[in-house]
């Protein structure tokens, strides 16, 4: 087979290089988005309640999962919206479409986390 020029490398050099590169995007993310830098934090509040309000380790790792996913969902709007900045700044019917579609992402995760949040929290405190 005919070797393709891989600019990220190849076997281990690649994982090491999407690693620095998730790794500048997470500061990235922490410098330039208020956004994440809150949800981040709630994610840092939570994380220790979610050791009390588990039942096992699977509803763990699902109040767990719910956190990440906030920050997954944050982190791909503020890439559209900065790619979406990125082609022009100037007011357009689809650049604000895509703008506003990455934040409804947003708030339909909120919602994932305080239905699953909260289902946990009445089963904890009323059962």
């Amino acid at each position: 087979m005919k070797d393709v020029f891989k600019p990220n490398g190849l076997g281990i050099k690649r994982i090491f290089k999407a690693t620095y590169c998730s790794y500048l995007g997470f500061k990235a993310a922490f410098i330039e988005e208020a956004a994440f830098r809150q949800e981040l934090l709630l994610s840092i509040i939570l994380l220790p309640i979610s050791f009390w309000l588990a039942t096992s380790v699977l509803h763990w790792a699902l109040l767990v999962s719910t956190l990440l996913i906030i920050l997954i969902v944050e982190l791909l709007n503020s890439a559209i919206e900065a790619l979406t900045d990125r082609v022009s700044t100037e007011r357009h019917v689809l650049s604000g479409r895509a703008k506003d579609m990455g934040s409804a992402a947003v708030t339909l995760s909120l919602m994932i986390l305080t239905i699953v949040w909260g289902a946990s929290l009445y089963l904890k405190l009323f059962q």
